[in-house]
């Protein structure tokens, strides 16, 4: 006779089996969960309109995501709009360009968007091209003082726009960097007490090259030779960094411009 009755499994089966199920289960409400983390990382939003160049842009965007806070990124164009900013640590103001006025000319109707986020606590970062744009007449008016030509300040030792290296005096100590016809800083009298640090000067005449300066509750980093050029800029410019190619410049200059 064929016993119909139900198979009786251990408890111990049983238990082994809910067990299993359980594990799974927490192991996929788990990865789910983990999957529906926000990317914490900072967002840096970087300029990469037609004003840039080709490769000013990608250069900065690779050296903050390597940087030690490892940053987002999100290219944008101009006019900016409030929304473009929003929940960025970092406004990056690229090098490029040849014709500030023509430049500022697309750029203006970003200005108000931008001087109202950094005052409010953003950070600005301008290199070379993006420095100029940080100074007044024109340019975003984020600086207590202006920038001008390096190679047309007294001293200079570089007199005209062709690529070279210069030693600069980063916080006083001999560095080489890159270096295409950037600014120069000059800041107004008593703009130290104001919140300006100078991270390094120029060769000749010891002018601010880069520095750091508040503006409201943000900051404003700037730049007149290119911390974020990497090999390939050398190359083929024909070039050679005796301190060779190392990212840290940057980094300094970053981590100063956000604080």
């Amino acid at each position: 006779m064929i016993d119909t009755r139900p198979t009786r499994r251990p408890l111990v089966f049983i238990a082994a089996l809910v067990s299993a199920a359980l594990l799974v289960a927490g192991c996929a409400s788990s990865s789910s969960a983990e999957a529906r983390q926000p990317d914490e990382r900072p967002l840096a939003v970087i300029y990469d309109g037609p004003q840039g160049c080709d490769d000013c842009a990608p250069a900065v965007a690779k050296v903050l995501r390597e940087a030690p806070q490892g940053y987002r990124i999100k290219f944008v164009k101009a006019p900016l709009k409030a929304s473009d900013l929003a929940g960025a640590k970092l406004y990056v103001q690229p090098g490029g360009g040849a014709d500030l006025e023509r430049t500022w000319q697309d750029l203006k109707g970003s200005a108000d968007v931008l001087r109202t986020w950094v005052r409010e606590g953003g950070s600005y970062l301008g290199l070379c091209f993006g420095a100029y744009l940080a100074g007044r007449d024109p340019g975003f008016g984020l600086l207590p003082g202006d920038a001008g030509g390096y190679t047309d300040s007294r001293g200079a030792v570089v007199d005209d726009d062709r690529d070279t290296v210069l030693k600069v005096a980063w916080r006083g100590k001999p560095r080489h960097m890159y270096f295409q016809d950037g600014p120069v800083f000059y800041f107004d009298r008593g703009a130290d007490a104001k919140g300006v640090e100078v991270l390094a000067t120029y060769p000749g005449n010891n002018l601010p090259a880069v520095a750091v300066a508040r503006y409201g509750k943000g900051r404003v980093g700037v730049s007149g030779p290119h911390p974020e050029a990497d090999a390939s800029w050398y190359e083929r410019a024909g070039l050679n960094n005796p301190d060779g190619v190392r990212p840290d410049l940057a980094y300094d200059l970053i981590k100063a411009t956000t604080g």
